[in-house]
């Protein structure tokens, strides 16, 4: 056992036998002196420490201390009811306190017990008992996060470690320190009773057995029963406040002082309206102005050299930022953040600089979350942020869009004027600028503000800057979702279903798929405009099917006929018929007979020739449909679904192409064309 361990002990036992026997008034004057040193050296050091566990021995000394206290206040009560003398420290407080009047130091003894009782310790334990209670609640949160961070790779495992036994470590403090408050409540009601007992046995002990006066005695046992009260009571009141600002100390950089001075003096400007409340004091009430006008100088003063103070301050870190941008920009590493390209963005000139200028009226920034939440909604993928940036090397009207830093369309745009749109018969009186819609690609005219009402009575669609370029975006996002979901974007969607279907994910990955391959099937879900939102039935048919087959594209097919329900509703209203474009046996036959297989799957290895006829007997058949206001879908059998979709992606790529099987059975087909060689 180390000299300091067996030094504690034998002060721990030298605490107890101090309550059995009885200490000369020399040894009890020196013993009192270094209770209050130890009092004070306890809240100056609570004041001084960051966070609470870095004075985690404080429940155990709170309770020594006060067992310490304790044997002090029955050791100077022997004394004064035997001898009628505790030595000059008690006598020295007592007199000292009073001041010769007995009353007065009553009052003031009374007012420290009532402060430490009821304010400082009551609220000392409420804090606590919050804090314990509060800290065993967040206990399964923080363990929860320092796993992610774990399995993320933020952090290894001896700091995970770490970091579990700090949440350990602060749920023990805490519950020791509601239990050790009740120490101090019941020192401070200890306290009161000690301090009856030595006024009533001392007054009873003077007149019978010393042969004092009533007068006597009263002021020879009031003082030293006030004495021994103060001199126990106010390095009790000393813990107790310690104890206040432990439970109450929030983690932060630096200890009690330096985060007062800096929070305090954060806002100088708030010390010139203290100044000038107490110049209104001094002027409009009472109370003379001499009092109040130098503490508001004082106050004024102190304001201005704290403004000064942080303007350097800023001045200083302003001028640090720059040299650590300019560092960065010399060392070498700086290249590296050039390499980073933005998913999507959205540049414009500077004519165009008000749709995005929030003061002047702007709502663009407000559209774009709207517009990610629609994705969400309909595509069921979450759209990285969107990138807006001016570029003075555009038109000033212009606009372009840019996907992984290509640009992929482009527009132009009149602030002060409304794009109208014609329903089909033109009106020769709404005159304007023509255009081309930029996300249809439709005919259209730039109309001015007068012309809006007439273009509307007319029966034009007129819709206004803001709305074209949401239009625009929202369709270049729906074109190119499949570019924009990666394995990092798709791990993120897996581990949202994980939270609720841990066994489907962990029964299909890895052990079946990859997340590569689950990337793949939705990559090309998403490129035919198809909702990945029921992820859970995507990831039940990979699950099922998986196993037999890594084909992307046969997968996917697996997949849409799983989908049947939503594919049907997408292309059909309720109670309305499909009209489609159906592919005759001989098309069929030829697309079937020409599909190859090979080791990485099949393909379709069809001649130019019947390529081209194929491709043009389906564009007479869809120009029909559109011509006649329909919507164009092509049905086909599920077996040379894939192939005819990869035969007219290139050039009728908005065209859907469905399958027998993708379809409800209970839906109507309405065969408007045939498809034949």
């Amino acid at each position: 056992m180390k000299v300091k361990d067996l030094f504690v002990l034998i002060g721990i036992i030298g605490i107890v036998l101090m309550m059995i026997v009885p200490i000369p008034i020399p040894l009890l004057d020196f013993l009192l002196i270094i209770n209050i040193s130890i009092a004070l050296m306890i809240i100056l050091v609570a004041m001084n420490t960051q966070e609470a566990l870095q004075f985690s021995i404080f429940p155990s000394l709170l309770l020594i201390t006060t067992l310490f206290r304790l044997a002090l206040n029955v050791s100077t009560t022997r004394n004064i009811l035997s001898h009628a003398e505790a030595g000059d420290v008690v006598r020295t407080f007592g007199s000292f306190v009073a001041q010769g009047n007995i009353v007065v130091g009553f009052v003031v003894f009374l007012i420290l017990v009532l402060v430490q009782f009821i304010v400082i310790t009551k609220g000392s334990e409420r804090v606590a008992e919050v804090a314990a209670r509060f800290t065993l609640d967040a206990m399964p949160g923080k363990q929860m996060s320092i796993d992610a961070d774990l399995n993320a790779g933020l952090i290894n495992e001896v700091q995970a470690r770490e970091r579990r036994q700090k949440i350990e470590r602060e749920a023990d403090f805490y519950g020791a320190m509601d239990g050790a408050s009740k120490f101090v409540k019941g020192d401070a009601i200890a306290g009161i009773v000690i301090l009856v007992i030595n006024l009533i046995g001392g007054f009873i002990i003077g007149m019978t057995m010393k042969g004092m006066d009533f007068s006597k005695a009263l002021q020879t046992f009031s003082i030293l029963t006030i004495g021994d009260g103060l001199v126990s009571q106010i390095p009790a009141l000393l813990i107790s406040t310690a104890a206040g600002i432990i439970v109450t100390r929030a983690s932060s950089e630096g200890n009690l002082g330096h985060d007062v001075t800096k929070q305090l003096t954060a806002q100088p400007k708030l010390l010139y309206i203290v100044a000038g409340t107490l110049v209104m004091l001094g002027i409009f009430t009472p109370i003379h102005w001499f009092t109040t006008f130098p503490i508001a100088g004082l106050l004024v003063f102190a304001g201005y050299k704290m403004q000064k103070n942080l303007e350097r301050q800023a001045i200083k870190e302003e001028q640090l930022v720059e040299e650590q941008q300019i560092e960065e920009v010399r060392s070498p590493e700086s290249v590296i953040s050039l390499l980073q390209v933005d998913p999507i963005e959205f540049e414009f000139g500077y004519g165009l600089i008000p749709l995005a200028d929030t003061q002047q009226g702007g709502d663009l920034l407000d559209r774009i979350i709207l517009i990610r939440r629609q994705c969400a909604l309909e595509l069921g993928v979450v759209v990285p942020v969107i990138r807006i940036r001016d570029n003075i090397q555009l038109r000033p009207n212009e606009y372009i869009i840019k996907i992984k830093g290509n640009t992929v369309a482009r527009g132009e745009l009149l602030l002060n004027h409304y794009l109208a749109m014609s329903p089909g018969i033109d009106d020769d009186s709404i005159a304007g600028i023509e255009t081309t819609e930029p996300a249809f690609g439709l005919p259209a005219i730039w109309i001015d503000e007068v012309t809006k009402e007439r273009a509307e009575l007319s029966g034009y669609t007129v819709v206004d800057p803001p709305s074209v370029v949401a239009t625009h975006l929202t369709e270049i996002i729906k074109k190119h979702t499949h570019e924009l979901l990666g394995r990092q974007e798709t791990k993120a969607l897996i581990d949202n279903v994980r939270e609720s279907y841990p066994a489907l994910v962990d029964d299909l990955i890895p052990s079946v798929l990859s997340i590569g391959d689950v990337q793949k099937v939705l990559a090309k879900l998403l490129k035919e405009k198809i909702s990945v939102r029921d992820l859970v039935t995507i990831l039940e048919t990979l699950a099922d099917y998986g196993s037999y087959t890594k084909d992307p594209e046969i997968l996917t097919e697996y997949v849409r006929q799983s989908l049947s329900r939503q594919i049907t509703q997408q292309f059909t209203s309720l109670g309305d018929s499909l009209k489609v474009i159906t592919v005759g046996p001989s098309v069929e036959k030829k697309i079937a007979d020409s599909v190859q297989q090979s080791d990485q799957g099949s393909y379709l290895a069809l001649d130019p020739s019947s390529s081209q006829i194929i491709y043009h007997r389906v564009s007479e058949q869809v120009s029909k449909l559109i011509q006649s206001g329909q919507q164009p879908v092509i049905l086909t059998s599920p077996t040379i679904r894939m192939y005819l979709r990869q035969l007219l992606e290139r050039t009728l790529q908005d065209i859907p192409v469905l399958s027998y099987s993708e379809l409800e059975p209970s839906v109507e087909i309405q065969s408007m064309g045939v498809v034949n060689l």
